[in-house]
C-alpha cells in the first residue's frame, strides 16, 4: 500500500519528501514541532554563522596545507630518486633489502618464535619415538642391503 502523501518516484528531485499537502496538518504539540523543525537563525548542524565561518576557514587553511605537504613529500621522492640513481642503487636493490628486512622481522615476532619452539618440541618428541627408532632402523639396514648387493 502506497502512502498517498509521498514521492516514491526515485528519479523525482522530491523522492521521499512530504507532499504539500501535508503542511495543512495541524500538530498537536507545538513544542515538539519546534524542536523538531531546524531554527531558522542557526544551520542544521547546530553552530552559529561565526562558529561555520571559522571551521570553514581551519578547513580551507589544512586542505592548503595538506595540498603543500603532498608537493614537498612529491619533490623528496624525487630527491631520493635522484640520489640512489647517482648511487647505482637500483629497485631490485631495494626489493632485496624490504624481503630481508622483511624476513628479519618474521624470524623475530613472537608468533614465529613459539612457532619454531613448538616445532621443535615435536620433532623432538617424533624422533625420539619407538615407531620412528624402529622406522630408521629398518630403513638403514635395507639400505645397507641394497648397498651390498650391488657391490
Amino acid at each position: 500500500m502506497e502512502s498517498a502523501s509521498q514521492d516514491i518516484n526515485l528519479n523525482s528531485p522530491n523522492k521521499g519528501l512530504l507532499s504539500d499537502s501535508m503542511t495543512d496538518v495541524p500538530v498537536d504539540n507545538p513544542s515538539a514541532a519546534a524542536m523538531a523543525a531546524p531554527s531558522r537563525t542557526l544551520p542544521y548542524n547546530g553552530l552559529t554563522e561565526a562558529e561555520e565561518e571559522e571551521l570553514r576557514a581551519e578547513l580551507a587553511k589544512v586542505e592548503d596545507e595538506i595540498g603543500t605537504l603532498r608537493q614537498v613529500l612529491a619533490a623528496k621522492e624525487r630527491h631520493c630518486g635522484e640520489l640512489k640513481r647517482k648511487l647505482g642503487l637500483t629497485p631490485l636493490d631495494d626489493l632485496k633489502q624490504n624481503l630481508s628486512k622483511s624476513w628479519h622481522d618474521v624470524q623475530v615476532s613472537n608468533a614465529y618464535m613459539k612457532t619454531s619452539e613448538k616445532l621443535g618440541e615435536w620433532n623432538e618428541k617424533v624422533t625420539q619415538s619407538d615407531l620412528y627408532v624402529s622406522a630408521s632402523n629398518t630403513l638403514e639396514d635395507w639400505n645397507d642391503k641394497l648397498t651390498q648387493s650391488e657391490a
